[in-house]
């Protein structure tokens, strides 16, 4: 069996590190050709010594300039490239088979977006690619014949319960409803009086999963689960109106999907994103992903309720901009990820961050977003926005 070909883009994140974790298991069925990471050489270095990548990326010349001397002491034959274009490099490389698509935020769209036209198979964990242009990405993926295959275990849950020749035909399949979970974070049954003092260290104590800091920020506010509404829509070309959030604290049903006879199918396992990154590396055979299985008479019940928006006004707020379509996905993304970094360096206090989106979308109406360099204009536009608008709310 020949082996498969990755590139790993944000290879010393989350997702990355699980990525590698389970590749390191099957080192007869993957071979790392490149990995990247922005800041963390550290994390990097120790990956190539590990996976002896051809490649390896990192944000600034004087990184890859430091890496590239680490490991050729300690005899690391990996080229070290540096910067946005040498993303997109490794990401459409002739020689890989498979992009692991794993950087945070806006800064992924591009280096994901150049697998895709190179028709790659792309397993996306960069939600904020069909956040900023979905229509402009799908259309890249039917146009270049890339496989797109979910990471997010909401989406890829998803993708399990959904019938194998899908394709897209939403009511033709009868399909009624998706129901994506959320555990509610940290501050699901907190009082709403003692929100406004909720700190840093706070947000990330994420009851369920481990996680970066930006991602568990967004799911204390539920801006991940918002994205993750608008994501949905252009994955499964899912009608808004058919997409639902189920509050589900034990994060063990990732997902389920509702069909025209009222069966509901769900994928269930441990709060472990190694399992829907095995299924997609290995899909559509399975392979061991180093997860407990899942003993149901141990955990008893399973509880579910609707969200409450007052908690949690940000999956309002994405509900809204992917009504209004466009460019305003976008301006979303942008504004949130803006609101976060302030609230996590401790210039914005917690519930100013919907404030600020908020403020973001009432003053950018919707405009129409045709291509990458539109939605980059509106995603420069709404960080600059979002900036002005803090200045008032900064404590």
């Amino acid at each position: 069996m020949s082996r498969q070909r990755l590139t790993v883009l944000g290879a010393s994140g989350s997702i990355g590190l699980s990525t590698l974790d389970v590749v390191a298991r099957h080192p007869q069925r993957f071979e790392v050709v490149a990995l990247t990471a922005n800041t963390r050489i550290d994390v990097l270095a120790q990956q190539c010594r590990q996976h002896r990548p051809r490649y390896a990326v990192v944000g600034s010349a004087a990184d890859a300039a430091t890496l590239a001397g680490t490991l050729a002491q300690d005899g690391v034959a990996t080229e070290v490239l540096a910067g946005a274009a040498a993303l997109s490099q490794v990401a459409a490389l002739t020689e890989v088979d498979t992009v692991m698509a794993a950087i945070v935020g806006a800064a992924g769209l591009a280096p994901t977006l150049a697998a895709v036209r190179a028709g790659k198979r792309v397993l996306l964990a960069n939600k904020e690619s069909l956040v900023m242009a979905g229509a402009l990405f799908m259309a890249e993926v039917r146009a270049s014949g890339a496989t797109l295959l979910p990471i997010d275990s909401e989406h890829n849950a998803v993708f399990q319960s959904l019938p194998a020749d899908y394709g897209g035909a939403f009511a033709a399949k009868g399909v009624r409803r998706i129901l994506l979970t959320a555990s509610g974070g940290p501050f699901l049954n907190a009082p709403l009086a003692q929100l406004g003092a909720v700190t840093p260290d706070q947000a990330c104590a994420h009851p369920n999963w481990v996680m970066g800091r930006k991602i568990s920020v967004d799911s204390a506010t539920m801006m991940n689960k918002g994205l993750e509404v608008i994501e949905a829509h252009y994955l499964f070309n899912a009608p808004a109106a058919c997409i639902e959030v189920v509050v589900h604290p034990q994060s063990i049903i990732h997902s389920l999907v509702e069909y025209a006879d009222g069966s509901l199918l769900a994928q269930l396992s441990n709060p472990d994103m190694r399992t829907p990154i095995a299924h997609a590396l290995a899909y559509p055979e399975r392979i061991d992903a180093g997860v407990a299985a899942l003993d149901l008479c141990a955990i008893g019940q399973l509880d579910f309720q609707r969200p409450d928006l007052q908690r949690f006004p940000c999956l309002s707020l994405a509900y809204r901009a992917l009504a209004a379509g466009g460019s305003a996905p976008a301006a979303l993304n942008a504004a949130n990820e803006v609101a976060v970094a302030a609230f996590l360096a401790g210039r914005l206090a917690y519930l100013r961050i919907a404030d600020s989106i908020a403020a973001v979308l009432d003053a950018m109406p919707a405009t129409a977003a045709n291509d990458l360099d539109a939605v980059r204009a509106i995603d420069r536009e709404a960080r600059m926005l979002a900036g002005s608008i803090m200045m008032r709310w900064q404590p």
